[in-house]
């Protein structure tokens, strides 16, 4: 896949226009038009990329991005303009491009809707189904005035482009496609079907195929006579008569066969691109040259180039087809058909159909088709499509549903809260299939080569057929054949092909277990980071206080300090206050009758109770009431006595709250809260974030699979934060964090371990998500910036899928690395062995072409078998 940014056509002036397959063009253009009229115009001093970013809508936000984009080394000037939402950036484009400035802006937690005066849309391109085919789109493209940038995508079948509706139409852009030869089946920039792969009828039943058969019909027939029965040798079959005959069959098995082929490579000719589909049309029309020129008969060679050449191309259709449907899959979790109360009847709609703020009906075993909130019923919910949760969640009014999941049990109305093209479904498929957009480093590095492997082939196949006559003494009808064999192993589809299809099975692997990747790029540096930062608070914690320990005193019993405290805490918006009233409820503790409540801020509240004053806060605040905590009375089963409180007096049930029990309590980690009236203590109450119980395992087995440091980060207290990494197991915390502290200790982390990836709840952590290699944020299913910002996002609040994260990327890092070197490899020895008659020509195109393409997505889709462990 190719991404590739183009600047817009300066009066008199001439481009050299980069992108990834190192093609270079002169393109000597001359309109006139202003600076406005796309995104990027040349200056003297670099190149001027301006961007809509509409979020970008005070100087805050203003100072944000320009601080981001700041950090490309080749940005010269960064000029934000909030009453537009504008963003212009001049930048050498030898050290950055449009989409390198593009992604720094996202990293800042913005979105860039286009260049000014752009649209962009997707075309649907199925028979776009390798790197050649690709290359012969792009060089349709480059020449098109107005086209900005472009990507396209033989994984999916897609080309997405960006270009200027004053200087082209999306009708032109579409006959420049078809006339690369390549039909385009579908354009839409609308939201409700920008995602999705190109769907095509099966590869065995299309027309290339039927094709195939006849033409290898042909062929077998060919070779019947050629082997068989010339040696019969009747009167009717001597062997003149069937070595004709023979021939003859040949050539209408390479007219049926090679017709497809001799179409894309006039194609490819007529576009310049020396690719697979222009090296076999010369390679078949040579062996019948041969034929003709010598009287060598190479007919058999020819019709075996032209089916199995089609052969191979109907495997690699089919192997990619297996990679788009991994994407299909995605699609299809979504029903099309919705059921809608209207009119107060239901009436089944399909789901394009279907607005916000209709009400939805969903049956037990029905998938949810839209996103929304339950107005009505209670069920169990299984949300795997999207979180990758294992264990359905229990859902009833007011709660968020997601389209895709599935209604376990009960009955379900639902209002809806986005379109079917805008829900959380639709923008991960379409998020998945952009991510290709963004490259690993071994991907440009194929791409790269490949500009350099074809030619270096193609100029060694004619050394070979010109020198092997002298030095092995080989006949020249037979140097020829060597040539042609090296010709067809020119081609570094197997090779280019490699690394997307690695990427794309690991990014769509990793959607159906609820972990969106943004692209490969990030897959690639999760599975080389040695280091790990976690945001303590939501992150490895729930992010919710919960009432941990109840300690009565002076004979109260548990529930009676519960009843106390709910009292007190009823009128209260403070979080401890609710994390109180929700354990009484959950114990189902009455209320008591609360009059004059009063908060005294910073210290706690004080209310009647039944007619008596009651007090619940800190134990300094119990202190200046008069309290001496040196000397409290337990109930029989309260608390801890411990050795010092036992001198206290006769009674072996006393408690000094100030030396034992509340230091002990704090040093958990949880925040203590006394309760009593003004004459007598009646408890202690201490709350906490809570651990996540899969945290603990989770840092285990990234210890396990290879990370050498797992940090935590927050902006807590020291000892909270102690006890937190304590419990969990972490090799190092740093506490009292500011924000840009925490965006410091990123930068410290990456210098010493060459790269570290941050966790975190993907709002209130955007700096230092945005400083790190890669920026993870935590459940991210319901909350839009974390989807947008993170290079990462964890749907599901579960941290077991962070081990399984880095499982996955180091796999596919590992896959990628097999896939490149294995195929490269492998066309190397063949192209050794060619000269010394070692490979024949049929051994060139099911091995060096078909065998490797199918080898390499074989192999990458092992990486879908991977799966989180299950807690």
């Amino acid at each position: 896949m190719t991404n590739r940014s183009r600047p817009p056509d300066d009066h008199n002036h001439d481009h050299d226009h980069d992108h990834d397959h190192n093609h270079n063009h002169n393109h000597d253009h001359d309109h006139d038009h202003d600076a406005s009229d796309g995104p990027a115009t040349d200056f003297e001093s670099g190149t001027a990329v301006q961007l809509s970013v509409p979020e970008m809508d005070c100087p805050s936000c203003a100072g944000k991005v320009q601080n981001s984009v700041q950090k490309l080394d080749a940005v010269e000037s960064v000029d934000p303009q909030v009453t537009t939402g504008t963003l212009t950036v001049t930048y050498d484009p030898d050290g950055a491009s449009a989409e390198d400035v593009a992604e720094r802006v996202e990293k800042a937690g913005y979105t860039v809707e286009s260049g000014v005066g752009e649209t962009t849309e997707k075309f649907t391109v199925p028979d776009m189904d390798c790197p050649s085919c690709a290359g012969k789109v792009e060089n349709a493209l480059d020449t098109i005035d107005g086209v900005a940038t472009y990507q396209t995508q033989p994984t999916t079948g897609k080309v997405v482009v960006t270009y200027d509706q004053s200087r082209v139409t999306a009708d032109e852009i579409t006959r420049a496609i078809e006339d690369a030869g390549y039909e385009v089946i579908d354009t839409t920039a609308s939201a409700e079907s920008a995602g999705g792969v190109a769907e095509t009828e099966s590869v065995w039943r299309s027309t290339r195929a039927k094709k195939t058969w006849v033409s290898g019909g042909f062929a077998a027939l060919g070779l019947l006579f050629e082997f068989l029965l010339a040696n019969l040798n009747p009167t009717l079959l001597a062997a003149p008569v069937t070595f004709t005959l023979a021939d003859v069959l040949f050539l209408v098995a390479v007219a049926v066969g090679g017709q497809e082929i001799a179409r894309n490579g006039y194609y490819s000719l007529r576009n310049r691109n020396l690719d697979i589909d222009l090296l076999m049309t010369i390679a078949i029309s040579g062996a019948i040259l041969v034929s003709l020129v010598f009287g060598e008969g190479l007919y058999m060679e020819a019709a075996t180039l032209a089916v199995l050449f089609s052969v191979a191309e109907l495997l690699e259709r089919y192997s990619m087809d297996k990679a788009r449907n991994s994407l299909q899959e995605l699609m299809d979790l979504s029903p099309d058909e919705a059921t809608v109360k209207r009119g107060g009847e239901e009436v089944t709609v399909p789901v394009d159909d279907v607005r916000v703020g209709d009400t939805v009906v969903v049956k037990p075993g029905e998938k949810i088709p839209m996103d929304g909130e339950v107005t009505a019923g209670e069920s169990a919910v299984n949300q795997a499509p999207i979180t990758g949760e294992s264990v359905p969640v229990d859902k009833m009014e007011g709660d968020e549903v997601y389209a895709g999941t599935i209604n376990e049990e009960g009955y379900l109305e639902v209002q809806v809260t986005s379109e079917a093209g805008d829900n959380t479904l639709s923008r991960i498929v379409e998020m998945v299939e952009d991510a290709q957009a963004n490259k690993t480093e071994r991907e440009q590095f194929v791409e790269r080569f490949a500009g350099y492997y074809t030619p270096i082939v193609v100029a060694f196949a004619v050394l070979v057929t010109i020198s092997t006559p002298y030095m092995l003494g080989v006949a020249w009808e037979q140097s020829i054949v060597y040539g042609l064999t090296l010709l067809v192993l020119a081609c570094p589809c197997a090779f280019v092909i490699s690394t997307p299809v690695s990427v794309v099975s690991g990014i769509t692997s990793a959607a159906k277990n609820g972990v969106l990747i943004k692209g490969g790029s990030y897959l690639e540096a999760m599975g080389e980071v040695d280091a790990l930062a976690v945001d303590k608070t939501g992150t490895l914690t729930k992010g919710e206080l919960a009432v941990t320990d109840v300690v009565a005193l002076n004979g109260n019993g548990e529930d009676d300090v519960l009843r106390c405290a709910r009292g007190l805490e009823s009128r209260s918006e403070h979080p401890i206050g609710e994390a109180i009233v929700e354990r009484a409820t959950e114990k189902d503790i009455g209320k008591r009758s609360i009059a004059e409540f009063e908060s005294i801020t910073g210290k706690g509240v004080r209310a009647d109770l039944d007619g008596e004053t009651h007090y619940a806060g800190k134990p300094g605040f119990f202190e200046e009431l008069g309290f001496d905590l040196t000397h409290v009375h337990a109930v029989t089963d309260g608390g801890v006595v411990t050795q010092t409180s036992q001198g206290l007096c006769e009674r072996n049930d006393c408690l000094d709250l100030l030396e034992d029990t509340i230091p002990d309590l704090q040093s958990e980690g949880k925040t203590v809260i006394l309760v009593g009236t003004e004459d007598v203590l009646e408890g202690v109450i201490a709350v906490a974030d809570e651990i996540r119980p899969e945290a603990k395992s989770a840092v285990a087995r990234l210890h396990d699979l290879g990370v050498e440091r797992v940090v935590m980060l927050t902006g807590d207290n020291e000892r909270t934060a102690r006890a937190i990494a304590e419990e969990v197991g972490v090799d190092e915390f740093r506490a009292e964090l500011l924000p840009d502290e925490k965006v410091e200790s990123i930068r410290e982390l990456d210098e010493t371990y060459g790269g570290v990836a941050m966790v975190g709840d993907g709002v209130n952590d955007a700096p230092a998500l945005a400083t790190a290699s890669v920026g993870i944020a935590m459940g991210a299913a319901g909350t839009d910036t974390a989807l947008e910002t993170a290079d990462i996002a964890l749907m599901s609040d579960d941290l077991s899928r962070l081990p399984y994260l880095y499982e996955l990327s180091h796999d596919a890092n590992s896959v990628i690395r097999q896939n490149i070197w294995v195929s490269l490899g492998a066309k190397a020895l063949l192209a050794l062995a060619v000269p010394f008659g070692l490979v024949p020509i049929w051994a060139a195109v099911l091995i060096g072409d078909a065998g490797m393409t199918l080898g390499v997505t074989g192999n990458a889709m092992r990486l879908s078998r991977i799966s989180p462990d299950e807690n």
